[in-house]
């Protein structure tokens, strides 16, 4: 799980990078053609994460049920994201991290009610989330690297 970790950590660190260096409205602008913006992906990200590997598991998230509602699979950005929000999905992309492998490595995660993910593949436990996540958080890095090209 070490190797899933770091790798995440990497993604994660590419995605702060867009927070500092895009202004709100960029970071707020869907350009033509797209269903959504920088910021809808990075909280998209965090978001899933938490549902996937907390959720899934029967145990609290660190994200509001107002940012799940935001950013869960199947919503798009309806309106500007503020200032705020953006501290505080910045703050999240690594704290989120750094207490699932915390928690990892207590032993927390017990129970997992297992997830068949659109790829059709089952996660079966939260290492598998764990593991799973990571591809996820590249798939959205790439569409935010589309979506800079055009803001």
């Amino acid at each position: 799980m070490q190797r899933a970790f770091e790798i995440t950590m990497t993604i994660r660190k590419e995605l702060s990078v867009f927070l500092q260096n895009y202004s709100l409205e960029q970071l707020n602008k869907v350009p033509d053609g797209f269903s959504n913006n920088l910021i809808w992906n990075i909280g998209h990200i965090v978001v899933v994460q938490q549902m996937l590997v907390y959720a899934l598991s029967g145990l609290p998230m660190m994200v509001s049920p107002e940012m799940i509602a935001k950013f869960r699979k199947g919503t798009r950005p309806e309106g500007n994201v503020s200032q705020e929000e953006i501290d505080e999905i910045q703050s999240l992309l690594f704290t989120t991290i750094e207490l699932t492998k915390t928690d990892l490595e207590n032993g927390i995660f017990k129970e997992y009610r297992e997830f068949t993910n659109m790829y059709g593949y089952t996660l079966k436990s939260a290492e598998d989330a764990i593991a799973f996540n990571y591809s996820h958080e590249m798939m959205h890095l790439g569409m935010m690297l589309m979506i800079r090209k055009f803001i």
